[in-house]
């Protein structure tokens, strides 16, 4: 699913891995069903890797992850939300492009 650049968040670590966080974290919001999703996951990945040390990059899969989704508001997948200080300083629903993903992260880390 994920490669080596790339976390997995839950509702359990949420609040420590990407609120607490000293740099900005990319949010990956999918599932294993969704077709989308997987298109998406190689573009999150070489994110990841562009933009390791700058930009923490992670997955929360919806099915199990509930709480953190419905907090958010997740109501299509993927979304992909661009956490700064522990605020959202973007979000992407559907496909999005890598260059509209990397200029937000590029912003963020910044």
């Amino acid at each position: 699913m994920a490669s080596e650049n790339v976390g997995e968040f839950t509702d359990d670590n949420f609040q420590n891995e990407v609120l607490g966080s000293d740099v900005p974290v990319l949010v990956d919001f999918w599932a294993e069903w969704c077709q989308p999703c997987r298109i998406l996951a190689p573009t999150i990945d070489e994110l990841a890797g562009e933009f390791a040390g700058k930009v923490k990059v992670g997955k929360v899969d919806t099915d199990s992850n509930r709480e953190i989704s419905m907090k958010y508001g997740i109501s299509a997948i993927p979304t992909v939300i661009l956490f700064k200080g522990g605020e959202v300083a973007g979000k992407f629903i559907g496909l999005t492009k890598k260059q509209d993903l990397a200029a937000a992260m590029t912003e963020a880390a910044g």
